[in-house]
C-alpha cells in the first residue's frame, strides 16, 4: 500500500488574496510544507512583508502585485511564475470582494459588476490560464475558495452569494472536464470565518451573534482552520478528489 503523504515538496503553488486572512493562512502553511509560493494581491507592500516571514521562517516565497479582476494582470501573474520556477502545480482560487452588503433592491450596477469581476470572471481565468499549463506539463490541483454563501442563499449577501454559487458549479465543470489531463479542481466552502473581509459579520454584535446562533460549535472559525483542507487537496494525498465540495462550517448547514 502506497505511503500518504501531505507534502508539497518540489510543487509550485499560487495562492490569491494571499496578503491576509485565509490566502495568507494557505500561503504559510504550503510553504511550511516544502512548496514554492507565489503570493497574490493588490497591494505589493503587503504581499512584500508576508513574503519576508515566510523567507525567514526557511520557506520560499514570491510576492506579485495581482488585480484578478483584470485579465492582464492575471497573465502577468502566470507567466511571472512560469518564469520563475518553470512550473505551477496548485492554484489557490481565494481572491474575493463584496463590495455591497444588504437586500438585492439595494444593489447598483456598478457594484453588482465589481463583485462577478474578482469573484467569478477573476477566478475562472485565473483557473483556465493556469489550467492550460497543467494540462501540457501532466496534472496539478486547482482549489477555488468559495463559501456556504454559494450554498443557501444567505440574506444581505445575494449577489456574493451568486458569485460563489458560480464558482462551485465552475468548479465541476473544470473538474469533468480536466479530470482526463490529470488536473484536479476542487472546491472549499468557508462558514463565517474572523478576516478582515468579513469584519463587518464579526464586529456588528446583533449579526455575529445571529450567526453564531446558527453554528453548533458556537464560535466562528480561524484563516488556520481552512489551510489544512487546502494541504490536503494541494497534495498528492488527495489524488482521488475531484469535483468535491468541501464544506468547513462547524455544522451550520449540517
Amino acid at each position: 500500500m502506497a505511503e500518504v503523504s501531505f507534502s508539497l515538496k518540489d510543487k509550485v503553488a499560487i495562492v490569491t488574496g494571499a496578503s491576509r486572512g485565509i490566502g495568507e493562512a494557505i500561503a504559510r502553511t504550503f510553504a511550511a510544507n516544502g512548496a514554492k509560493v507565489v503570493i497574490a494581491s493588490r497591494k505589493q507592500e503587503s504581499l512584500d512583508q508576508v513574503a519576508a516571514e515566510i523567507k525567514q521562517a526557511g520557506g520560499v516565497a514570491l510576492p506579485v502585485a495581482c488585480h484578478t479582476g483584470k485579465l492582464a494582470d492575471i497573465n502577468a501573474l502566470i507567466e511571472k511564475t512560469a518564469s520563475e520556477f518553470g512550473r505551477i502545480d496548485v492554484l489557490v482560487n481565494n481572491a474575493a470582494t463584496n463590495p455591497y452588503f444588504g437586500d438585492v433592491l439595494g444593489i447598483n450596477e456598478s457594484q453588482f459588476e465589481k463583485t462577478f469581476e474578482v469573484n467569478t470572471k477573476g477566478y475562472f481565468f485565473m483557473a483556465q490560464g493556469v489550467a492550460k499549463r497543467m494540462v501540457k506539463q501532466g496534472g496539478g490541483s486547482i482549489i477555488n475558495i468559495a463559501s456556504i454563501a454559494g450554498l443557501e442563499g444567505p440574506p444581505m449577501q445575494g449577489v456574493y452569494g451568486m458569485t460563489k454559487a458560480a464558482v462551485i458549479l465552475m468548479t465541476k465543470a473544470f473538474a469533468k472536464e480536466l479530470g482526463p489531463f490529470k488536473v484536479r479542481s476542487n472546491a472549499i466552502c468557508p462558514g463565517l470565518t474572523e478576516t478582515h473581509f468579513a469584519s463587518v459579520l464579526i464586529n456588528t454584535k446583533p449579526i455575529h451573534d445571529m450567526a453564531i446562533a446558527q453554528i453548533p460549535l458556537k464560535r466562528h472559525a480561524q484563516p488556520s482552520e481552512l489551510a489544512g483542507i487546502a494541504l490536503y487537496l494541494a497534495s498528492d494525498a488527495a489524488s482521488f478528489a475531484n469535483g468535491a465540495i468541501f464544506v468547513i462550517d462547524g455544522g451550520t448547514t449540517a
